[in-house]
């Protein structure tokens, strides 16, 4: 069982030809919206790579709360633990350029009510089989008390280090796997992507745990107390990048649930990753498990 303890989020979505520069005004394309969060993505994502996922999360008490949790619903994710707050839904404003950049700002919301006792709540019947999956996208007090759960219990942790926080680095080493992306590696290390290899191993013997970055075009890295690999993306040609993260994250722990080896999940990861840039949006973007398999 994957528990994703994390945010929920409506996406609101528009396409411009290019992103605006600070005080300028862009003309855009089109509008949509579609069910997205950092949590809620990888849930599905988790779910879609075939694993059993339960999401603990909190929507607002208006009306897009329903639509934010549509495609979780339907792809048949346990929402049980998911809690109404008296707070609006969480929305996140995403403008996407004509090569598939985007630029996005996050309205927590009910994500924001979501607390450590929610964390005691929901996770007290882990078992060591369990895999708990995070970000930094609710309260880190709960997301602290998450990973200090799946601790307790003998449950694999990952965290996602995105969106990056200043007690990133300090909550970090609580999960047993960290993924994050070159930007946030080089805030979680303080040293620059030129040193990448040195950094990983420096990050590994400090701490004792795994850390995989992401390299978006050019795969992954990974270095652990055991050694280090590199596995490489799915060449395309990206519509919107937006889902990609969480498309890796979600299918990594999957994977590792399923019992692939860590390089395995993270070469799986990577090609469904890749995938997700195929398709605008977030959670409508993340590929079906046959897809993905079919091209490991």
């Amino acid at each position: 069982m994957i528990v994703v303890f994390g945010s929920s989020n409506l996406d609101q979505v528009g396409t411009v030809s290019r992103l605006p520069e600070p005080g300028e005004t862009v003309a855009g394309g089109t509008f949509s919206m579609a069910p997205g969060g950092k949590g809620a993505n990888q849930a599905l994502a988790a779910r879609r790579a075939g694993a059993d996922v339960r999401h603990v999360s909190a929507v607002g008490d208006d009306a897009f709360a329903d639509m934010a949790l549509k495609l979780l619903n339907e792809g048949g994710v346990d929402l049980s633990q998911v809690q109404k707050a008296k707070a609006t839904t969480g929305i996140a404003m995403i403008f996407v350029d004509a090569e598939g950049e985007n630029v996005i700002a996050v309205l927590p919301g009910a994500n924001g009510t979501v607390s450590a006792a929610d964390a005691e709540r929901t996770l007290g019947n882990l078992s060591s089989s369990d895999t708990v999956l995070v970000q930094q996208e609710i309260p880190q007090a709960a997301t602290r008390r998450a990973l200090e759960i799946a601790r307790e219990k003998g449950a694999r942790s990952v965290i996602n280090t995105a969106p990056f926080l200043a007690d990133t680095p300090e909550l970090a080493p609580l999960a047993d796997i960290v993924v994050a992306n070159e930007t946030e590696f080089e805030l979680l290390s303080g040293r620059g992507i030129d040193q990448l290899d040195a950094a990983m191993d420096e990050w590994v013997k400090k701490t004792g745990r795994t850390i995989v970055v992401t390299l978006g075009p050019d795969g992954a890295r990974a270095a652990s107390p055991e050694g280090k690999f590199a596995v490489p993306a799915h060449k395309v040609t990206p519509v919107d990048t937006v889902g990609a993260g969480d498309t890796f994250c979600g299918y990594l722990a999957a994977s590792l649930d399923a019992g692939l080896s860590l390089e395995k999940a993270m070469r799986r990861a990577a090609v469904a990753g890749s995938l997700a840039c195929l398709n605008p949006g977030a959670q409508p973007a993340i590929p079906l498990a046959k897809d993905v398999d079919a091209l490991v």
